[in-house]
């Protein structure tokens, strides 16, 4: 039964990881492979002496940054509320709802959004019918950072409560009840029963998200990376597409995936180890137990 899985994972993830040797190559795609010649470190200098890149990844750490201190813990506290419902009809419906905006792709998210803030939106029709001036939220270069956020929050957030509401359905019952029979309140319970029994899963998805910390999102950046300008949407994502695979810099856009993938590893290597000094297991144990 996990062949296909396998086999898709060995097809799609792992054998193109060998393309990663084109960052060490002066590459041309239309000559055979192994006629392009070896340059070894040039690319990563290259791409260290570009200013375009650095603005790139400048972005993205803001990008990521606002994503784990706005984006991260919503989900959290959306599966708190959700599980404290007490009627299962009214939960599931709720779910249904908050998970329906993950199926949408980021052309309708984007579109939705500016139709409701962009310069012609909704929200700009309601002021001019009441003498206001208009706003303009969806080109604002200022703004952007949070209405990328603001995007993420509605289209994800809803998604990311599904493991932690499996995480509160594992907690035992018998722990609330017996915290209540002792004069336990609501936040008494919840600080000490409920927060410690998913904070395993929490530092789990934190990790995990930070080993996927520097994609913060090609395609919503693509697609309202000309209505803001290239200063406030190049992220590296965006850097590799233009920069290599547009400008046929093949080399160098790789160097910049290696680049981002190496620091990945170093992010979610460091916060395993943080989560074993907080006595957790992380995405795996620890051997100095």
């Amino acid at each position: 039964m996990i062949v296909p899985a396998v086999a898709l994972m060995l097809l799609f993830i792992y054998i193109p990881l060998l393309g990663n040797v084109i960052a060490f190559m002066d590459y041309v795609p239309f000559v055979p492979f192994l006629d392009n010649g070896w340059v070894w470190f040039e690319n990563f200098e290259r791409l260290f002496a570009d200013g375009d890149f650095w603005l790139a990844l400048a972005n993205t750490l803001v990008f990521t940054a606002l994503n784990l201190l706005l984006f991260f813990p919503i989900p959290v506290m959306l599966a708190l509320f959700v599980h404290s419902l007490l009627h299962p009809w009214l939960r599931s419906f709720l779910q249904s709802v908050l998970y329906l905006p993950h199926f949408l792709s980021w052309v309708i998210v984007v579109g939705f959004f500016q139709q409701t803030l962009g310069s012609a939106g909704v929200l700009n029709q309601f002021l001019a019918q009441n003498g206001l001036d208009p706003v303009n939220l969806m080109q604002n270069p200022e703004l952007f950072k949070f209405m990328i956020v603001g995007q993420t929050v509605w289209k994800e957030a809803g998604w990311g409560t599904i493991i932690f509401l499996a995480a509160l359905t594992a907690i035992d019952d018998a722990l609330y009840e017996s915290a209540a029979m002792d004069g336990a309140g609501v936040g008494r319970r919840l600080w000490h029963i409920t927060l410690p029994g998913i904070r395993p899963i929490i530092i789990l998805m934190l990790i995990l998200r930070l080993g996927d910390a520097l994609s913060v999102g090609f395609e919503q950046f693509l697609l309202q990376r000309n209505s803001v300008g290239p200063a406030a949407a190049e992220v590296l994502d965006t850097y590799v597409y233009y920069h290599g695979v547009v400008a046929g810099n093949w080399s160098v856009g790789v160097a910049a995936g290696l680049f981002k993938g190496v620091v990945g590893l170093i992010l979610i290597l460091a916060a395993n180890k943080f989560a074993h000094l907080l006595g957790e297991d992380g995405i795996y144990k620890s051997t100095r137990r």
